[in-house]
């Protein structure tokens, strides 16, 4: 699994505040879409800024599908995307695109899996052969599949078994935060289940998931949509579209209780807490407030939390987190997910003085709201952000598939800067009272290795 950066570039543009005259938004994103007859989704959005172009090609796989008893299993797919066809042998696809002064890249979130590239204009139809290419057909071998599981697992190694706090607040929390398979299982992959994937295993995932009709085709950069519409029916017109398996049940019954553990880590030097409350799905009308919410305890130094634990306080070192973080949008995901909170302490503070501090903070967000400064500073920076990653075709590529398969529609790119403008300070508390509730929360303590005992004494003198 690859992660994305986060783009962060100027961009300006009037933007106004709640309450105020002035349009809500001053410019549009141009999209167009179109259905071809084997269901493919293909949508545009112009940019002649300069003579390239962003390609998505986003599939509605990801990690809650992947076959039970074949964690990792999503992701290791990923990986083998890359292995070749039987036209473009493995090394083609990089060449063709890095040759041209493109890049590439990959990744697997929860819901979807999407492969990116960017290049110079000219490499356009290169790039959607290769696409189409490999959504027909895949070199399928033996030796493709041990590389790649090589490959997989020694990602495991690095990202996480290797390194302080293993990923626990985007690994482990969901595990526990959750109660069905699909959201609680070990997504990047136990090694008995990467090596226990068969050949087989590989075909049937392909064939059943990786399908016209359960992928989006965008196309961002200096072209019209009547030109990409003909170049996806002249390069995936022809690829039938095949029946994909039903989505499980992946609805949880309400959590009722809080639910806490601790994890004690060999390579950490501080300790750190994540604490993950589920929230509404993305397509209900409490969402948008909770992305809201989320920026307002995590986003910076001007964030709630940073400013009550880190400054005031002391008990924090460092804070993040919002909702379906880190590996996704606020904005568009299928199912269940959590607003994240993670907090690294110095070893001289107890987990209890740091959730004591926490809660105090949410407690007065419950209460309060937001004040009239603070709301307007949270959502003017909310939808520069979201205009700032509009900026780069590629990531507006990635976006408008994300928002094509689960976020109602690419057209919602326009309609979220004015969902956010009207988020108010009454939703924002009745948001916190209804989600942000003890009862409907996970908490993970991280605790190095070295400060066992100390934290076992402290646990005991809680009780």
């Amino acid at each position: 699994m690859k992660f994305l950066p986060i783009v962060c570039l100027l961009f300006l543009i009037p933007l106004s505040v709640p309450g105020s005259d002035t349009p809500s938004q001053e410019w549009k994103v141009p999209v167009a879409e179109k259905t071809l007859s084997n269901g493919l989704r293909v949508v545009v959005s112009r940019d002649d800024s300069a003579p390239t172009f962003g390609l998505c090609v986003t599939y509605g796989i990801g990690f809650r599908l992947e076959p039970k008893g074949r964690t990792g299993f999503a992701h290791l797919f990923e990986h083998m995307m890359f292995e070749g066809t039987p036209d473009a042998p493995k090394g083609v696809f990089d060449r063709v695109i890095e040759g041209g002064g493109g890049w590439d890249n990959g990744d697997t979130r929860f819901d979807f899996t999407e492969y990116i590239e960017t290049a110079p204009l000219s490499a356009l139809d290169p790039v959607l052969w290769l696409e189409a290419d490999r959504m027909k057909a895949l070199n399928f071998s033996q030796a493709n599949l041990d590389n790649q599981r090589k490959v997989v697992k020694e990602e495991v190694r690095v990202n996480i078994l290797n390194q302080p706090y293993g990923g626990f607040f985007w690994l482990d929390l969901p595990q526990k935060a959750f109660d069905k398979y699909p959201n609680a299982h070990n997504f990047y992959g136990d090694f008995d289940d990467l090596d226990a994937a068969s050949l087989q295993d590989v075909r049937n995932f392909f064939e059943q998931y990786y399908v016209p009709n359960n992928a989006v085709l965008s196309v961002v950069g200096d072209v019209t949509p009547e030109e990409v519409f003909e170049k996806a029916e002249k390069y995936f017109g022809s690829i039938p579209r095949r029946e994909v398996p039903p989505k499980p049940d992946v609805s949880e019954t309400p959590q009722t209780a809080e639910r806490r553990s601790v994890e004690y880590d060999k390579l950490a030097r501080v300790p750190a807490v994540a604490i993950g409350y589920r929230v509404p799905p993305a397509d209900s009308a409490d969402a948008i407030v909770g992305a809201v919410v989320g920026e307002i305890l995590h986003n910076g130094q001007a964030s709630r939390l940073y400013q009550v634990l880190v400054k005031q306080k002391e008990v924090a070192l460092e804070v993040d987190g919002g909702v379906n973080w880190p590996l996704g949008s606020p904005y568009a995901y299928g199912g269940p997910t959590l607003m994240t909170s993670l907090i690294y302490y110095p070893p001289k503070v107890t987990e209890q003085q740091v959730l004591k501090a926490y809660d105090e903070v949410i407690e007065n967000l419950t209460t309060n709201g937001a004040s009239p400064t603070e709301l307007e500073r949270v959502l003017t920076k909310m939808r520069s952000d979201w205009y700032s990653q509009l900026e780069m075709p590629v990531t507006r590529a990635s976006i408008l598939g994300q928002l094509t398969l689960f976020g109602g529609g690419p057209n919602r790119v326009n309609e979220i800067p004015e969902e956010i403008s009207q988020v108010t300070s009454k939703e924002i508390e009745a948001f916190a009272r209804k989600y942000l509730a003890s009862r409907n929360r996970t908490i993970i303590n991280r605790v190095p290795a070295s400060l066992a005992h100390t934290e076992e004494a402290g646990a005991k003198g809680a009780h």
